[in-house]
């Protein structure tokens, strides 16, 4: 089964490469036509793109991540609808690997695309500093687990769709969740009404955890915080998408 959805994936690269062209476009529209005055007022000094630079990409990365496992839920909901899951089920084989095939690439894919836009971000200017080996493989696990997470919110969402279309709209949440977080302004900058629905969401812990690896400011209480996000979403994820894959189609 994953190699059946990665066969899938390079048979049709479309869908990947569009959406992981939003956060590649948002990095190049940060950096080079707002990265002077938003670094400017965050730090409160002169204009600094290369600190601002440094500043949004965790916060890209876990969008990337956003972005990426939509298609994980389009791709979903296009087996259930398009028959071959009615082939599967009389197949010998457990039932669970079919949507265990869909997870674990859609994780491989994530994480594709992380190094693809972290590649991007390196080449504009992008340094970790203060980071040693350990930090480098937090980052590196926390991307994973994130990845983990979100792919099995997205089958769910996937098996809950009737079409494709209604599951790229139901995944949207994961592309508009990271814009109301912490990716592009820090907490402390935002309306005061407006913080309490920047700072309780899964992605910003995540964020400022990977910002404090990547960078060497430390993470504080939002490693603890993210780790607890992530399996809380596996676990609903994944009971949300048996009990749905596990009923009867009618």
């Amino acid at each position: 089964m994953l190699r059946r959805n990665l066969l899938h994936a390079r048979r049709y690269p479309s869908l990947t490469l569009n959406l992981l062209l939003t956060p590649v476009m948002l990095l190049l529209l940060f950096v080079y036509i707002f990265g002077d005055t938003m670094s400017a007022g965050i730090g409160g000094g002169a204009p600094d793109r290369s600190a601002y630079l440094a500043f949004i990409v965790p916060g890209l990365l876990l969008m990337t991540v956003g972005s990426t496992v939509i298609g994980t839920a389009i791709s979903v909901c296009n087996d259930m609808t398009e028959g071959i899951m009615a082939r599967f089920r009389t197949m010998a084989i457990h039932r669970g690997s079919v949507l265990v095939g869909h997870v674990v690439g859609g994780v491989l894919r994530s994480v594709m695309s992380v190094v693809l836009v972290g590649a991007v971000a390196v080449a504009l200017g992008f340094r970790s500093s203060g980071a040693g080996v350990l930090d480098w493989l937090a980052a590196f696990g926390l991307l994973v687990l994130f990845s983990l997470a979100l792919t099995w919110i997205a089958v769910g969402m996937g098996l809950v769709s009737p079409n494709a279309e209604a599951a790229g709209n139901n995944a949207m949440p994961l592309i508009l969740l990271p814009l109301l977080s912490s990716t592009f302004v820090p907490i402390d900058a935002m309306p005061g009404w407006f913080r309490p629905i920047a700072e309780y969401q899964p992605f910003t812990p995540a964020i400022e955890t990977l910002r404090g690896l990547l960078l060497g400011t430390g993470t504080g209480h939002n490693g603890w915080l993210a780790v607890a996000w992530c399996v809380a979403l596996v676990v609903l994820g994944y009971f949300w998408s048996a009990a749905k894959f596990g009923q009867d189609p009618k």
